[in-house]
């Protein structure tokens, strides 16, 4: 199976009775035009977009097939990432914890709580920030949610 456009989001479309199939798309993949998977059910699948998904990317829910028996639909699965929290005695140090982020090129997106940040995890940027002043950092398994990124792009490769 070839999929080469996005049809829309599964939580905005009427998928009953249909049979559902996920195909994993790690965080790191999401901005990637091309990719060969295997399905949750085995099926080999390749997806070919344009040069919109550069900069939008593949989000959870995203339908890639579908038809009257079948919808094939991303999953992004969990993955481990780093929790900032800045102190409200401190606020001035979020510009800091941005800008330290931002200058390693990590994704950053925006926590649910104020004055939260979420960025994938990697050792060297989980040490530093924790010897921030004013500022928490703690590592935690959650799915990175792209409506919620601050960084203009998330490169589609990590390290």
């Amino acid at each position: 199976m070839l999929c080469e456009k996005i049809l829309g989001r599964a939580d905005q479309t009427d998928l009953s009775g249909r049979q559902l199939d996920y195909v994993n798309i790690e965080w790191f993949e999401a901005f990637k035009k091309i990719h060969k998977k295997v399905t949750d059910k085995g099926e080999e699948v390749g997806i070919r977009l344009d040069d919109t998904v550069l900069s939008r990317g593949l989000y959870e829910g995203d339908i890639l097939y579908l038809d009257k028996e079948r919808a094939l639909v991303v999953h992004t699965p969990k993955c481990m990432v780093i929790r900032v929290k800045v102190d409200e005695n401190h606020p001035h140090m979020a510009a800091k914890v941005c800008y330290e982020i931002g200058n390693r090129h990590a994704p950053l997106f925006y926590g649910e709580e104020e004055n939260t940040f979420i960025t994938p995890y990697n050792e060297p940027m989980y040490l530093m920030l924790e010897k921030l002043h004013g500022v928490t950092a703690t590592k935690e398994i959650q799915r990175l949610d792209f409506d919620r990124r601050i960084s203009a792009a998330v490169h589609n490769h990590h390290h």
